[in-house]
């Protein structure tokens, strides 16, 4: 699975009612054989959303810890050509979707899925990915 940056930022800073199974599902992805990525602009999407409220050393810290147990997406020109040819309104979403193609991810796990309904690779609530894992 690839998780999305807005489930990433709910965890970051307890955003409610959105952070509690955010943050469930990183923690089973984090003990079990689950495998999950983020995509490369994440990392910098995120900093740059979370810094301000946390301080820029605990947001990096949030993003090592996250990278001991999720990998990052593998990037390329052929992918970003992917993304921009999506029939989707939103290029980062696009990019998302990119991503989650490249490193083989059956679902997008984000809580705006009405975001991806015109991805070609399903996006699930954080929710729905936990009863994935059940």
């Amino acid at each position: 699975m690839l998780l999305d940056t807005d489930m990433l930022i709910d965890v970051a800073l307890d955003r409610h009612p959105h952070a509690d199974p955010a943050a469930e599902l990183l923690d089973r992805i984090e003990h079990g054989p689950t495998q999950a990525f983020i995509a490369w602009h994440t990392v910098s999407n995120f900093y740059y959303l979370v810094a301000p409220a946390r301080g820029g050393l605990s947001a990096r810290d949030f993003i090592v810890e996250l990278t001991r147990f999720v990998g990052v997406a593998e990037t390329s020109t052929e992918a970003v050509r992917f993304a921009a040819a999506l029939p989707m309104s939103d290029f980062e979403d696009a990019l998302q979707v990119a991503a989650a193609r490249a490193c083989g991810a059956e679902h997008i796990v984000t809580r705006n899925v009405k975001d991806y309904t015109r991805s070609p690779i399903p996006a699930i609530t954080p929710r729905e990915a936990l009863q994935t894992l059940i």
